[in-house]
């Protein structure tokens, strides 16, 4: 069969319920699977996200240059690495994270904790972005960040983006393809402006103030390790749509395609934030957080045209996030209901919740979110990848060719799991409330979770994984569950 160029780029024609229901609560058969450049390009989206722009400014602000990239390699190749590992699972059991939090680790029942963990991710996200445009259209319009008229502008911007993830990876392909090539353009345009408006600020001027502290280089190793297993949640939405042959080889090359990409934004961002600094008014804080906030520095520089610029970012990122916060709070509830919610009406109540929550600026927030965020969802993660390649494929207590999901085939709460996450997420918070330094809270949690998990698992001998009377004998080695079709 002759396949064009075009079509490597494409998705296979579904129906649109499947479409928009995605596969949320199942497994994804082998006819609805992508290829690589396809994935790659709904991935396209998660790069171009202004929050980058933010990010590599605020790394920028706290370690100056050169040290700005010890952050950012760690973040690259552990991003890499933990990705490649959590896509090929994905992409083997044709399963969400949710989903395969069920036989990893956390139950039918206890999944929804995990699945909840991730959802509140999105949430911040989505308000992160959306609040960027916001920023932007209300330096545009002279309405203040904080007025109300600038939380409907917010709402009015979120309900374009739930238009085009209303179908899923379809719509959200089609955006890609048509989005990129007018993000670029108008990314041109607006260095050019500011060449010609504004004195450029080069790397050997990214200096902070009174020298680098060993705080602030854990802050900013923080604020990078809050991404190092996120961007590979991000990645796995949309990696188990890959063909199950792909390789941790070919699952780890797409992820560090798209991180390095992501890498030339955030060294962008450390540009755009030190050429505009002296630009902005107020305390030294004050002005970095506005010199951070590429909304309002695209606003400044480029007008009308630099809103647009925002608003066409902003809905090509926050599709994904409506779209994978969908997914986990699909699962949550599915696996505490018998009464099913479909995917899309989750993505009403995100941005629901996303226009109620957008008055409180996000964005001076982040260190604090990012740490948070990497307590939960690496702990979570860390303790996922422990069952799948320590217990189940090291120490065989369970098998681990076929993970099992299904309710009455998996226990409905793992006592392990939910421990060593609860447990780790209490000494993460810990550090948020200033017992320890923040900036240790994510990195003390995400070892603690597998550090407890895997013994707790060895104690138990295994049993936590299927209901009491389909436990397979101590004496006996379970026998792998047979290969989907």
């Amino acid at each position: 069969m002759h396949v064009s160029l075009a079509d490597y780029f494409k998705g296979p024609s579904a129906s649109l319920d499947d479409q928009i229901e995605s596969y949320a609560t199942e497994r994804v058969p082998d006819t609805a699977r992508w290829r690589r450049p396809a994935i790659l390009l709904v991935l396209t989206g998660n790069v171009t996200a202004m929050f980058w722009f933010a990010l590599g400014g605020q790394i920028g602000f706290l370690v100056g240059w050169p040290l700005f990239l010890v952050p950012v390699a760690y973040m690259v190749i552990g991003a890499t690495i933990v990705g490649a590992l959590i896509m090929r699972i994905a992409s083997q059991q044709g399963l969400s994270l949710p989903l395969l939090s069920r036989g990893l680790g956390f139950g039918a029942k206890g999944s929804a904790v995990a699945s909840f963990v991730y959802a509140i991710n999105y949430v911040f996200y989505f308000i992160f972005e959306g609040s960027i445009v916001s920023h932007g259209l209300s330096e545009l319009l002279g309405i203040s960040i904080n007025s109300a008229a600038a939380s409907v502008v917010f709402a009015i911007v979120a309900m374009v983006a739930l238009y085009f993830s209303w179908r899923g990876m379809h719509s959200m392909n089609l955006l890609q393809r048509f989005g990129a090539p007018i993000f670029l353009l108008l990314f041109i345009i607006g260095l050019v402006m500011l060449a010609k408006g504004y004195v450029l600020v080069g790397p050997g001027q990214w200096e902070v103030t009174g020298g680098v502290t060993g705080a602030a280089m854990w802050q900013a190793m923080s604020l990078a390790n809050g991404q190092v297993v996120f961007q590979a949640l991000i990645a796995t939405d949309y990696g188990r749509f890959i063909k199950r042959s792909v390789s941790y080889v070919g699952a780890g090359a797409v992820m560090l395609v798209e991180l390095l990409l992501i890498v030339v934004v955030m060294i962008l961002g450390v540009f755009l934030g030190y050429t505009m600094l002296e630009h902005f008014s107020g305390t030294q804080a004050e002005r970095e957080l506005s010199a951070t906030d590429p909304g309002l520095i695209f606003a400044v520089v480029m007008g009308v045209l630099g809103v647009v610029f925002a608003i066409i970012t902003q809905i090509r990122i926050n599709v994904m996030n409506l779209y994978s916060g969908s997914l986990a709070l699909a699962n949550t509830w599915d696996a505490l209901s018998q009464r099913r919610v479909g995917r899309q009406w989750w993505m009403v109540a995100l941005v629901l919740v996303g226009i109620v929550l957008y008055p409180i600026n996000i964005l001076q927030y982040t260190d604090k979110f990012l740490a948070v965020t990497g307590i939960m969802t690496n702990t979570w993660i860390f303790i996922l990848l422990s069952d799948y390649f320590v217990c189940r494929k090291w120490l065989r207590l369970a098998p681990s060719e076929s993970i099992e999901f299904r309710e009455g085939e998996v226990k409905n709460w793992n006592v392990c799991g939910l421990v060593a996450l609860l447990v780790s997420i209490a000494v993460g918070a810990a550090g948020v409330a200033g017992v320890y330094p923040l900036y240790y809270a994510s990195f003390v949690a995400m070892l603690l979770g597998p550090a407890i998990y895997i013994p707790l698992a060895i104690i138990t001998k295994g049993s936590q994984y299927r209901p009491a009377a389909r436990s397979a004998p101590h004496d006996e080695e379970p026998s792998p569950a047979p290969a989907m079709d």
